[in-house]
């Protein structure tokens, strides 16, 4: 992912050699090549993915493309900040890279569990993961909109949670393959560590306000953003009602910056009628020229 913004733009590839330095890695290396199973590693995903993203929203703004609002789901929440001027890039590598570990390790590998629950609307969820917890943790993790919502939690308990959802209606239940259960309870331990990295860093007030996961507020105050990205951690992404927020605040144009197109689909089942495109390649350019019109 971004080998080709890194070879055809320049100031796509100072990114990555910026994010090679900040680290002290050959991260633009894992990046283009892999190995796949290293790059999945989370500490290793976290500060690549973040690196696409600014990569790919730097060259969009050299561009005259710049947003009036900013907003990213879960580890999106960086980019925004960045791109918002919040923090440096630099320091968003550095943190995201200890995000990843602290995440990793709160939770040993194969005790917890994630599973994507669509077709059943969020209270009837939240009963499923009532019902089923069992004195163990299992939440809404991602709400994402579309009728689809993730749950995190002890693995056996998502397992029942999942079991309950299709009693409850549910159309499928899906395992995530994914290392840790994020944006539950047991994410705790790494919520405290992380705290202490974030609210060390040198902040700005955004220059764009940073809608953010927690509770679809927009931030304006640096303060308020560095708050909002401690209490993701263990809180659960609320997408559905950011876009909604979006949409309240007048905007009909989201463009998804980085690697993939989820978002855009889940914008489009959420703010019907918007317009919503993805850029991550080159390819993607063309479909942004209309917006400069705009």
């Amino acid at each position: 992912m971004g080998k080709a913004l890194a070879e055809t733009f320049p100031i796509c590839r100072e990114t990555f050699a910026e994010a090679d330095a900040a680290l002290g890695t050959t991260l633009s290396h894992l990046i283009f090549n892999g190995p796949e199973g290293q790059l999945m590693v989370t500490e290793n995903t976290q500060p690549a993915i973040l690196t696409v993203s600014t990569a790919a929203c730097r060259l969009l703004a050299s561009r005259g493309l710049t947003p009036t609002y900013v907003a990213g789901h879960s580890l999106g929440e960086y980019s925004a900040n960045v791109a918002a001027g919040t923090f440096s890039f630099a320091d968003a590598l550095r943190t995201v890279r200890r995000r990843g570990r602290y995440m990793q390790e709160a939770v040993p590998l194969g005790v917890g569990a994630m599973a994507a629950i669509l077709g059943l609307d969020a209270d009837k969820v939240e009963q499923a993961c009532a019902e089923a917890a069992e004195g163990e943790v299992v939440s809404p993790a991602n709400v994402n909109g579309g009728d689809q919502i993730v749950i995190a939690g002890a693995r056996e308990a998502v397992r029942r949670a999942g079991e309950r959802a299709k009693a409850l209606g549910a159309k499928r239940v899906v395992p995530l393959p994914v290392s840790a259960p994020f944006h539950c309870a047991l994410m705790k331990p790494a919520e405290l560590r992380l705290a202490s990295d974030l609210r060390a860093l040198e902040v700005h007030d955004p220059r764009i306000p940073v809608v953010a996961n927690v509770d679809a507020e927009p931030k304006f105050t640096a303060s308020a953003a560095i708050e909002a990205l401690v209490r993701q951690v263990s809180a659960p992404v609320r997408w559905e009602a950011v876009v909604r927020r979006l949409a309240s605040e007048g905007i009909t144009t989201y463009v998804e910056v980085g690697p993939g197109t989820v978002l855009s689909g889940l914008v489009r089942k959420i703010h019907r009628g918007a317009t919503s495109v993805s850029f991550g390649s080159p390819d993607d350019l063309a479909s942004l020229e209309p917006l400069k019109q705009d």
